[in-house]
């Protein structure tokens, strides 16, 4: 499992509440502990209590992609640092696969937490997995959803930086928006044209008379 995995936490999290279309999926300890996915052992420690915590991290880790979004690096960094002091890990090697017909280990890095509970898991997780993407492909690759009112987060990964979207169907539904308003403008463009013309005609009539 590759350091850069562990991002995806971060996003889920975030992404687990919709602030403008007043959407919010994390309201039980069932749905905090989807988030972990197939970390079965790490979802068992949640409790009702992890809610109300979850809800706290989830708030702290979208401010960190708010400030990505807006161009303000130094915050952005600020804030994940915050998160990384309070939330610490620490790396271990793990050899759960192998890589030849001997069974040799495939090693590989994973981030052993030391949780008091397991928001302070989760949260660790997924501010060292932020922290390794924004280091290794910068704080733009941190944005948020530019089809509003959507504002869901997500890491760039294209080899040009152009991703604007969370989605395909954010992307899609964004352009189909920007295409009709471009054919309303061009309406109202035509409109306008057209009710010049018919005044230009009535004043050449009038002032033939």
């Amino acid at each position: 499992m590759e350091l850069a995995y562990y991002s995806d936490y971060a996003v889920r999290l975030v992404n687990s509440e919709e602030p403008a279309r007043g959407k919010d999926c994390l309201t039980s300890v069932e749905a905090v502990r989807d988030l972990f996915g197939a970390n079965a052992s790490a979802a068992r420690r949640a409790t009702d209590a992890d809610v109300t915590r979850f809800r706290s991290v989830r708030g702290r880790l979208r401010s960190v992609f708010e400030a990505a979004d807006t161009g303000d690096e130094t915050l952005a960094v600020d804030l994940l640092n915050s998160l990384l002091l309070e939330f610490p890990v620490s790396p271990q090697i793990s050899g759960h696969d192998h890589r030849d017909e001997d069974d040799r280990p495939l090693w590989h890095m994973h981030l052993a937490d030391h949780p008091s509970n397991a928001t302070a898991g989760y949260a660790a997780i997924a501010a060292m997995g932020l922290a390794f993407h924004l280091t290794e492909y910068g704080v733009d690759r941190l944005g948020l959803c530019q089809a509003a009112p959507c504002r869901n987060a997500y890491l760039d990964t294209s080899t040009n930086r152009s991703r604007r979207y969370c989605s395909d169907r954010c992307a899609t539904r964004a352009n189909v928006a920007a295409y009709r308003a471009r054919k309303r403008l061009e309406a109202d463009r035509s409109g306008s044209r057209g009710l010049a013309a018919e005044s230009a005609q009535r004043s050449s009539v009038s002032g033939e008379r």
